[in-house]
């Protein structure tokens, strides 16, 4: 097994790969003549000014860091934080500074139970404080962070239940009736970064396993008895692999387009011809009346004219700088998901490389196709159990959640069952890098 250790880069190291740097050489060739990962090379050319002036500060060559030492779980954190506020930035949703410290701190929090007594002693105030400094080491000197005052932003998330209930009671809606729909993306042939074939796939020609990117829209309703089938959007109409398979047959909702994206058109498309005909099928099975409450972020995706497309879909809009912290999916069920897909996929190595005499990993991610992807994301999206849907809706509509005692299996229990898989691998992952795997909600897996 490789050494799961990473690397502490000495002073007179990183000014080699400045140097190295300055004379032309990329960082992939730099990585490879010092045995550094190209990402490691590219953090440490990025940060070429701070280095040169604490080495004119005379730093030890021999010293490893340039700034006080911080905690292990305070480091994670912020490294999780940082992909969370790209991926925030990415989908055009604007983020305040109260917003950040409240998901730093769960992080933080969450991190912090994960390592158990290890880390009963360890602290974190999410201060403005932390954040400039944090601002600085990250280098988010391109952060817009949104000028509303906290207070307004903490009225508007603790208001928004009593708004949203008031809503409902209303329009007398049902909890079968209220529904949240979410995008997130997948890398569907991606192993976390830690393993050797992840690392490998970066340096060796023509072996490419982890660019297959699509986005899937997963969604349910409140009482957690009723998951839609899956959209997918990924890049090719056609597939190969998938030839002779009707669309109408497949697991998922098929569309495609050239940056794989859920645009207007496809949720249009989705919302008119799958959605309000699947629910409306629903709720004449379930013998109730057919009126629905959908709940969505405000996504470039999201037409803001929805709610005029059927009369008896109402559209609820979250509130712009909450979406994380209240959109029902994003509160567990779309990390489930992954981590059940990470587990079936994993699974499938361990069978085929320990039952077939000379097949090893890159055998089988060779072979591993867009149809076999569609059968573990079924499979995956059928293992999230009615009681993680409807507990996911704790903190936007509490009237509706049953007593809830915590999920029937929990994320951390499947990942140390991806822990166990990859060890009998031969892979290096522990419980961290899953963790670091499934940080951003919306990030790929």
């Amino acid at each position: 097994m490789l050494n799961a250790k990473r690397k502490a880069i000495m002073m007179e190291t990183k000014l080699d790969i400045i140097k190295r740097s300055e004379k032309g050489e990329t960082p992939m060739n730099i990585g490879k003549a010092l045995g550094f990962s190209w990402s490691t090379v590219a953090t440490n050319i990025k940060d070429k000014a701070r280095i040169l002036d604490h080495v004119k500060g005379s730093a030890p060559m021999k010293a490893t860091v340039i700034t006080k030492q911080h905690s292990s779980i305070l480091i994670e954190m912020e490294k999780l934080l940082t992909i969370w506020i790209e991926d925030q930035n990415q989908r055009r949703l604007s983020i305040s500074l109260m917003l950040i410290q409240e998901k730093a701190w769960r992080i933080f929090q969450t991190l912090k139970e994960q390592k158990g007594k290890d880390a009963e002693k360890e602290e974190f105030t999410a201060s403005k404080g932390w954040f400039m400094r944090f601002k600085a080491r990250v280098n988010l000197h391109n952060l817009k962070v949104q000028g509303e005052a906290a207070s307004a932003d903490e009225t508007a998330m603790k208001a928004f239940p009593d708004d949203l209930a008031k809503i409902i009671r209303e329009g007398g809606y049902l909890m079968e009736q209220v529904f949240n729909m979410d995008e997130t993306g997948l890398f569907w042939k991606q192993l976390p970064n830690r393993t050797y074939i992840s690392r490998e796939e970066k340096t060796a020609p023509g072996y490419k396993v982890g660019k297959e990117r699509l986005t899937l829209l997963l969604g349910g309703n409140t009482a957690g008895d009723f998951k839609l089938k899956p959209l997918l959007v990924c890049l090719a109409e056609n597939p190969r692999a998938l030839k002779g398979i009707w669309k109408s047959i497949r697991p998922v909702i098929w569309k495609s387009n050239r940056k794989a994206w859920v645009t207007l058109a496809i949720f249009e498309d989705w919302f008119t011809n799958h959605f309000v005909p699947a629910v409306e099928r629903y709720c004449a099975a379930k013998g109730i009346p057919f009126k629905v409450l959908l709940l969505l972020d405000n996504a470039p995706g999201h037409p803001p004219t929805l709610g005029d497309f059927h009369p008896n879909v109402k559209v609820v809009y979250l509130p712009p700088n909450m979406t994380s912290l209240l959109q029902p999916m994003d509160q567990g069920v779309i990390t489930s998901f992954k981590a059940y897909y990470l587990r079936r996929t994993m699974a499938q190595e361990l069978d085929r490389t320990e039952n077939q005499e000379n097949f090893n990993l890159k055998d089988f991610w060779r072979g591993y196709n867009i149809r076999d992807a569609i059968k573990s994301i079924a499979d995956a999206w059928n293992e999230v159990k009615q009681t993680n849907m409807n507990g996911v809706w704790k903190k936007s509509c509490p009237q509706f959640v049953n007593d809830f005692h915590g999920f029937e299996e929990t994320r951390e229990s499947v990942i140390n069952t991806v822990v166990q898989i990859s060890r009998r691998l031969d892979l290096e992952l522990e419980t961290d890098d899953i963790t670091e795997h499934f940080a951003a909600p919306h990030a790929a897996l």
